[in-house]
């Protein structure tokens, strides 16, 4: 992995008063009679990246779900920059200014990645601001641009979650929610995808990122929070989670 850490100054006014982008406050969720969450509680701040690490079946891509509105919330509430969003219509939580990733990308295949570009910019009608959202994923994303007018569907994995990232940057989002980015990459898109997530911090997108790669998400992360059958078990800085024994036996392969 290139670069270092992330900067421990950017981040000294955390805490300081300011509004968190994103908070959950004691959220409960099912599908069916399944209780996936129970009491989920945390807060991603301005310019963090925070990552959920867990095993499968833990309540990571769920509680991604529910902060979009895909699954609801039972009990408790979901803000956004203070503006409890915990019952809107998905549509409405896209149009506040959370962009979803989700696992496995899902592209529209038939379209072309312009035209998938497009689609993430719907709510947007000025046509020079498409225009100036575009160039800034192609300066992200060069690799889009040669490929303007090529079915999503026919590209490569590592393209399509470019292009995945890509439509969602297109709404300028104020959180950018990642679930498992470098799934079923090869290990060099991995590190591609990655540095890509640094990017993008650094030019000021607040992230919330899914990843079963816990290596990798707390190099690029700020700070991180455990899960374990829809319960936090742990929270920290990325450095603390990293350096915890209980960790580092159950996630980072250390024994």
């Amino acid at each position: 992995m290139k670069g270092e850490g992330p900067s421990e100054e950017k981040l000294g006014w955390f805490g300081s008063g300011a509004m968190a982008v994103l908070e959950l406050r004691d959220v409960h969720a099912y599908y069916g009679h399944i209780h996936a969450l129970k009491g989920i509680s945390f807060k991603v701040e301005p310019g963090e990246i925070v990552t959920l690490i867990g095993a499968n079946g833990a309540g990571k891509s769920t509680t991604l779900r529910t902060i979009s509105g895909l699954v609801r919330a039972r009990h408790g509430q979901v803000l956004l920059n203070g503006e409890d969003i915990t019952h809107l219509p998905p549509h409405e939580i896209v149009a506040r200014g959370v962009g979803h990733v989700p696992e496995g990308r899902r592209i529209f295949p038939q379209l072309t990645v312009w035209e998938n570009l497009e689609m993430g910019a719907y709510t947007v009608k000025d046509r020079q601001e498409i225009a100036r959202r575009m160039e800034f994923v192609f300066s992200i994303f060069p690799r889009l641009k040669e490929r303007l007018h090529q079915k999503g569907g026919t590209l490569s994995g590592g393209e399509q979650q470019m292009l995945a990232i890509a439509r969602a940057l297109m709404m300028s989002p104020r959180i950018l929610l990642l679930d498992e980015p470098s799934m079923g990459l090869a290990p060099v898109l991995v590190e591609s995808i990655f540095e890509v997530i640094r990017q993008l911090n650094w030019q000021g997108t607040t992230i919330l990122l899914v990843e079963q790669n816990a290596h990798m998400a707390l190099q690029v992360a700020h700070r991180g929070y455990v899960l374990e059958t829809g319960r936090i078990v742990l929270e920290g800085t990325a450095r603390e989670l990293a350096e915890n024994p209980l960790v580092q036996a159950a996630y980072l392969g250390m024994h």
